[in-house]
């Protein structure tokens, strides 16, 4: 639901935006009430708070939240991009100590790695999945 809201107040200020950007386009050289000459409008000065665009800042779930773990390699497929680790809990997913498939971001991360080895890993979601995006 809250996606959905998010959604429409982007496309309400879009609209907005495109608005102003046409008027300000169009009325080059024209005074607007005030007696401000609009060609002299400047957008990053707006104050979008004051407008009430309090809900236009930045959806945190928007942005790949980065998270980290340390774990032991039990299995490479590099064929597959994928890397089994033996983990310890992740606090910022809630997830308890567990063992699971990762897939990587970069096959290259595989090389440097054997089964065995204890590693500090970084993983972000994509989609359903979290994928791997650096591991030491």
């Amino acid at each position: 639901m809250k996606r959905i809201a998010t959604l429409a107040l982007s496309g309400a200020l879009s609209v907005v935006m495109s608005s102003i950007v046409f008027a300000q386009a169009s009325d080059v050289g024209k005074k607007d009430s005030s007696g401000m000459n609009m060609k002299d409008m400047d957008m990053k000065s707006m104050d979008m708070k004051s407008m009430g665009m309090k809900g236009m800042e930045m959806n945190k779930k928007a942005v790949a939240t980065t998270h980290h773990g340390v774990g032991v390699i039990k299995e490479i497929d590099a064929a597959s991009g994928m890397v089994t680790l033996d983990h310890g809990p992740i606090k910022s997913l809630n997830w308890p100590a567990m063992t699971m498939g990762f897939k990587v971001k970069d096959r290259a991360l595989l090389d440097n790695i054997k089964p065995g080895n204890k590693v500090d890993f970084t993983l972000v979601q994509a989609g359903k999945d979290y994928v791997i995006t650096s591991i030491k």
